[in-house]
C-alpha cells in the first residue's frame, strides 16, 4: 500500500497555489462545504485509535414556513482487522470492537444515521469463487449477531445505523443476499433492503454466491428522515437511484467495495450524479486496504493467477442536490466522515432546478413498456 497516494485533496494541496487552490476546489466540488467542528474529545480518540476523522457542513438556504431540518450523517470506512485465514470468530469479534469503538466516537460526535461499508463484517471474498469458509460470514438480517451488536450501539445514542451484511435467509431456503439492515435510533430492526444489481466483471464473481435482490427500492421513514440503501453496484444504473427518488428518498446511502484498478475514475461522478439528477443527498461509501487470500484465483483475462483483489480505495463522501459535495475521505486509512446536513436543501433544489417536474416519467414508461417485450426494435428512423 506505500505506493498508494493518500487521497487527491492532499495532491492538489501540496502542488496548486493557495490562490488558484479555491477556484480548483470550486470546479471539482461545487459549492463550498463548511467545517463542522467536531469536540477535542472526537478527534482525540481517532487519533489514538488511528483512524482519520472529518467533519463538514451542507447549508440550505433559511425559510420562512419552515425550520431547518439538520441531520448529522456518519459514514466509516475501514480495512479488515485480521488477515483472511484467521478463524472466523476472531475475524468478526475484531471488526465488532474496531466498528464498535468508532460508532461510540460518532455517538459523542452527535451523529444520527450511520451507514457502515458493504459486508463490513467480512473480507470481501467473493472474488475467489470458493464457498468455504466465507458463506459461515453469512447471518440472519433480524436475529443475526451483527444486528444484535448495532441494536445496542443504535438505542444508546438514539442512532439510526445501516448495516450491510451477507445475510442468510433461513425461511427461503438457507439462501444467500447481499443485503442493508435499517435499524431505527430505538435498537429496533426497522427493516432490510437487498442489492439490486449484481455485478459480474472483473474479480466480482457475487453471483456465484447470491442473485439479484427482490425488494425493490424501499425508503425507511425514521425520525431524522427518509433514507434508502443502493448497494454498490446499483449505482451505475441511473434508473435504480431514479426509483428511490421516486419513493420519497432524502439521502440515499452506496455503501460499497471496489478497486481502484477498475472503477476509480467513476466513483466521484456517480453518487454526485444522482444527487443532482434526482434532488436528494447521497453517500457514497468504499472500504480500505488490500486483502490477500489463502489461494489463489484468475480474472479469466489470459493474466496471471492472484490472491487479492485489488486496492480499495476508500474516498468515502457525501454529495448534496445542488451538486456540491464533501471532500472525500483518504484513499489509504480508516476514516470517520461526518456531514450536518440541511435537508431543507432537496425542495430548494426540486424548486430551483425542476428536474422532478420535467422528468416525463409518462414517456418513459411507455418506452420502457415496449423496451421489455420480446418483439422490440428500436426506434432509429434511417
Amino acid at each position: 500500500m506505500s505506493g498508494e497516494i493518500h487521497s487527491l485533496e492532499s495532491i492538489l494541496e501540496k502542488y496548486v497555489p493557495e490562490g488558484e487552490l479555491a477556484e480548483v476546489n470550486r470546479i471539482l466540488y461545487g459549492r463550498k462545504c463548511g467545517k463542522l467542528e467536531l469536540e477535542k474529545e472526537v478527534k482525540s480518540r481517532a487519533e489514538a485509535e488511528n483512524y482519520q476523522v472529518a467533519g463538514y457542513t451542507i447549508t440550505a438556504l433559511p425559510e420562512e414556513t419552515r425550520l431547518p431540518r439538520k441531520v448529522k450523517i456518519g459514514l466509516i470506512q475501514n480495512k479488515i482487522v485480521h488477515p483472511t485465514d484467521a478463524s472466523i470468530q476472531l475475524q468478526v469479534s475484531g471488526l465488532y470492537e474496531r466498528i464498535g469503538s468508532i460508532i461510540e466516537n460518532a455517538g459523542v460526535a452527535g451523529v444520527n444515521i450511520m451507514c457502515l461499508q458493504e459486508a463490513w463484517t467480512m473480507p470481501f471474498a467473493f472474488c475467489t469463487r470458493e464457498k468455504h469458509p466465507w458463506c459461515e460470514f453469512a447471518e440472519s438480517a433480524e436475529h443475526g449477531p451483527s444486528t444484535q451488536f448495532l441494536q445496542e450501539l443504535a438505542a444508546k445514542y438514539r442512532m439510526v445505523i445501516i448495516s450491510p451484511i451477507l445475510e442468510r435467509d433461513e425461511h427461503h431456503g438457507d439462501t444467500l443476499w447481499n443485503t442493508a439492515v435499517i435499524i431505527d435510533h430505538t435498537g429496533k430492526v426497522l427493516g432490510k433492503t437487498r442489492k439490486n444489481h449484481i455485478p459480474r466483471v472483473g474479480d466480482f464473481n457475487e453471483s456465484t454466491y447470491y442473485l439479484e435482490g427482490n425488494t425493490g427500492h424501499r425508503v425507511f421513514e425514521t425520525i431524522y428522515g427518509r433514507l434508502a440503501v443502493n448497494i454498490c453496484y446499483g449505482r451505475h444504473h441511473p434508473q435504480n437511484w431514479m426509483m428511490y427518488g421516486l419513493n420519497g428518498a432524502e439521502i440515499v446511502f452506496n455503501p460499497s467495495a471496489t478497486v481502484g484498478g477498475l472503477s476509480e475514475p467513476m466513483w466521484p461522478i456517480e453518487a454526485r450524479n444522482a444527487a443532482i439528477a434526482n434532488s436528494y443527498f447521497t453517500c457514497a461509501i468504499n472500504r480500505v486496504g488490500t486483502e490477500s487470500f489463502p489461494r489463489e484465483f484468475t480474472s479469466a483475462d489470459g493474466k496471471p493467477s492472484h490472491k487479492d483483489f485489488g486496492h480499495f480505495y476508500g474516498s468515502s463522501y457525501i454529495a448534496a442536490p445542488d451538486g456540491s459535495r464533501t471532500p472525500g475521505l483518504s484513499r489509504t486509512e480508516d476514516g470517520l466522515l461526518i456531514g450536518e446536513v440541511d435537508l431543507n436543501l432537496c425542495r430548494q433544489i426540486k424548486d430551483k432546478w425542476c428536474f422532478r417536474m420535467t422528468q416525463r416519467l409518462d414517456l418513459y414508461a411507455e418506452s420502457f413498456a415496449k423496451a421489455v417485450q420480446h418483439d422490440f426494435k428500436p426506434d432509429i428512423i434511417s
